[in-house]
């Protein structure tokens, strides 16, 4: 079986590079198209996957390019001659949408890494309607698989499976690193986030960034005012040419916290500074799981936001806590119930880790990528659903729930 991928970015990502690695382990021949020159685009190469140095995402501020990469995308598709296509972004999907309009192709898979076009009114009309009886998609939570078939996507057509991690990995943490890199005593707590920031969407109304970073802020300067000892932390730098936002932000919370707050920016140690947090909080607006399976998988107790995949893995009273979205009151109120009971903490957190390890391995993962590949493949065309193009009223049906 040979599959061509689909990815705009060779420097992040690294979701994508695990899934790869383990379907070559699988005896997939994978293919990847992506832009040459990114941290990990060797890695791929290392890694099994046939590497092509091509741009296939949808050029959205350069639109006189699309043309040439239309025809790039269908000299490399006659070139592979895959059997699958499976497009891991928004924006890579419309352009293979295009590039093989009214030509037989291969069948199609978009492998939805999150919800954000999903709540957009235009973004999701555009994705829907210019899909076809070739497109199948795979929804890496369970919100997104709702909402598909909420839209009118019959259920053959989208699959279930998450993003796996390489667990192991965060169970190699050094304790005590980050406390002696800050000069941070015993006895205050570390609260932390480990996100890139991202400047907001201001094509889509948003005034702040997705990841909340503002929101947690906000919420860490009301449990000051009310005398509780802490120290926030946020690790992650500006990602795509955010880095003017990025100094906003610091800016914001040097402000509402002075010393009380540390920015590490991008980091490659992240399994050391989990050991040495308290809490961990996603506090995005929009999301698929994020990095709750990471602090969860690190066995650190975990508060999200009840948005997009976030339900999936952060239960509440099971496996940590969730809480409305941009509501710093709120996200306040939980993180002082957290820090306050340590040992009800550690007892989510470790139930959190269990069903990590049982749900999200990159092995297991890809196991069952492999699974929905032969399904869609074998899939008897006289029994398959036409497509459903959706119409002006089921657009609304599929607004993302923010209680």
């Amino acid at each position: 079986m040979r599959v061509l991928h689909l990815l705009k970015t060779s420097t992040g990502a690294a979701w994508a590079l695990r899934q790869m690695r383990e379907l070559v382990r699988l005896g997939i021949d994978v293919h990847v198209a992506l832009p040459p020159g990114g941290a990990l685009y060797k890695r791929y190469e290392q890694a099994g996957v046939q590497t092509h140095p091509f741009v296939c995402d949808f050029p959205t501020r350069h639109p006189w390019l699309l043309p040439n990469r239309l025809r790039g995308l269908r000299r490399l598709v006659d070139e592979v001659s895959p059997c699958l296509l499976h497009s891991h972004f928004v924006g890579t999907t419309l352009t293979m949408r295009l590039a093989l309009a009214g030509r037989p192709s291969p069948k199609r898979i978009f492998q939805v890494p999150g919800p954000l076009h999903l709540e957009q009114p235009l973004a999701r009309m555009v994705e829907l309607n210019t899909a076809s009886d070739a497109d199948h998609w795979i929804a890496s939570c369970q919100w997104t698989q709702n909402c598909y078939h909420s839209l009118g996507i019959p259920r053959p057509r989208v699959s279930l499976s998450y993003y796996g991690i390489d667990l192991d990995h965060f169970d190699s943490g050094t304790p005590g690193k980050l406390r002696s890199e800050l000069n941070i005593d015993p006895q205050t707590p570390i609260v932390g986030m480990v996100a890139y920031i991202y400047a907001p969407k201001w094509y889509l109304g948003h005034r702040r960034g997705i990841k909340g970073h503002e929101d947690l802020i906000e919420a860490m300067a009301i449990l000051r005012d009310q005398g509780q000892n802490f120290h926030l932390v946020f690790a992650g730098g500006p990602w795509n040419n955010a880095a003017a936002y990025e100094n906003r932000i610091q800016r914001y919370a040097k402000r509402q916290l002075g010393d009380r707050v540390s920015f590490l920016g991008t980091r490659t140690d992240i399994p050391d500074l989990y050991q040495d947090f308290q809490l961990v909080v996603h506090p995005s607006h929009s999301e698929n799981l994020g990095g709750a399976i990471e602090s969860l998988s690190s066995a650190v107790p975990t508060i999200a936001t009840r948005i997009g995949g976030f339900p999936d893995v952060v239960i509440p009273d099971k496996t940590g806590w969730l809480t409305p979205p941009k509501n710093p009151k709120i996200l306040a109120k939980v993180i002082h119930e957290a820090l306050l009971e340590p040992t009800k903490s550690k007892r989510l957190a470790l139930a959190g880790r269990e069903l990590c390890r049982q749900m999200f391995s990159a092995r297991k993962t890809s196991e069952s990528i492999s699974t929905i590949y032969e399904t869609i493949l074998n899939q008897d065309v006289s029994a398959e659903t036409t497509f459903l193009t959706l119409n002006p009223t089921s657009t609304g049906q599929a607004k993302q729930e923010v209680a």
